[in-house]
């Protein structure tokens, strides 16, 4: 693999409408944001920073050693959100890389991480992002599991021409669940945030569709199986078990 300069940021907002305030939400004795920002430790691809809008989780973090900047509330995403942090940790373009961890992923594998990188290999490609094979059947026709339609370019990788709501695409096939990490080359994160929310990511409710529609080339790496997001109670207590059993 080629050597970034690798800066990974966790957005965190309090104001969750499903699970409000649940970066702080405690698994294992730890708030949840805390076992992200750990799991990016081990992924050693380089600083590892929380980017909050709220006092409380960056006290949480930095009270178990780690890094936290704190952000504006008004962001409207989470790519916002981690522009603003690197503009305030790295005023001297050092880092060439930015990994965009979601904070709500506490089981996510530090390898797994580390495989988001792999695409930017290609000096085309602008943004990298991960993407498992749908194995549940009615996962394949459930609206809020976003599908990635994409053309092979390798043994574990796409080619994204579009992500979806939709069951897509049709015929025979696997099919393909986006999982929302992204690692951006830093020019395209900053054209990717100058830019207006486009057609297709308002009618599909997907920012990834504006780098797209603007001619930008998002590559995913595939890997085995989609790490548990938590955005509801029954998530929460889901994680709950999987850490409280070493996963």
């Amino acid at each position: 693999m080629m050597a970034f300069s690798t800066l990974i940021l966790i957005p965190a907002r309090m104001s969750s409408t499903r699970l409000p305030g649940k970066p702080l939400a405690d698994i294992a004795g730890k708030p949840m944001i805390v076992h992200v920002a750990e799991r990016a430790n081990k992924a050693n691809l380089g600083r590892v920073v929380v980017a909050t809008d709220h006092e409380d989780v960056a006290n949480a973090v930095k009270a178990h050693g780690m890094e936290a900047v704190m952000t504006r509330p008004d962001h409207q995403s989470g790519s916002d959100r981690i522009y603003e942090a690197l503009t305030l940790l790295d005023p001297d373009n050092r880092f060439d890389v930015i990994v965009n961890v979601q904070g709500d992923l506490p089981t996510i594998a530090p390898h797994e991480i580390a495989a988001a990188l792999e695409p930017l290999e290609n000096p085309e490609t602008d943004i990298a992002t991960l993407g498992a094979e749908i194995s549940v059947e009615e996962e394949k026709f459930n609206p809020n599991v976003v599908k990635i339609v994409g053309s092979p370019i390798g043994k574990t990788r796409l080619r994204a021409l579009y992500f979806t709501r939709a069951t897509a695409p049709y015929g025979k096939g696997p099919l393909y669940h986006h999982i929302g990490l992204y690692a951006y080359k830093r020019k395209a994160l900053q054209r990717f945030v100058s830019l207006q929310p486009s057609y297709l990511e308002k009618r599909e409710s997907l920012e990834q569709l504006r780098a797209l529609e603007a001619g930008m080339r998002i590559d995913a790496e595939i890997i085995e199986t989609v790490p548990l997001g938590v955005d509801t109670i029954e998530d929460l207590e889901h994680a709950r078990e999987m850490i409280g059993a070493g996963k």
